[in-house]
């Protein structure tokens, strides 16, 4: 049955593309030169990786004031968003309306 259906069949079944029994693909001259660029690229990133712009002496602790002149920048922002002190007299000052023993 199964050599049957190999030397009878026409072409691939359902979708050509997709699936198990797919169609494959021809290779052209430009997916090569794509795939070459590519990895060309892929090298020469990975040479500049491997090559750091510091040292580690002089890359430990190299932005730490930068960092905390930052923060102090943050800091100063929150505060001057902070709203100012109220006393307790002032949030209980709408109690003394009618202050009177009589009534």
């Amino acid at each position: 049955m199964f050599l049957t259906l190999a030397l009878l069949r026409k072409g691939i079944p359902g979708k050509q593309w997709i699936g198990k029994y797919r169609r494959p693909r021809k290779i052209t001259w430009q997916m090569k030169r794509n795939t070459l660029k590519h990895l060309e690229r892929e090298a020469e990133n990975e040479y500049w990786i491997s090559r750091p712009y510091m040292t580690a002496e002089q890359e430990y602790r190299h932005a730490a004031e930068r960092r905390a002149q930052s923060w102090l920048k943050i800091k100063e922002t929150q505060f001057a968003n902070f709203p100012e002190h109220k006393s307790i007299t002032d949030h209980l000052s709408h109690l003394k309306i009618s202050k009177t023993w009589a009534s």
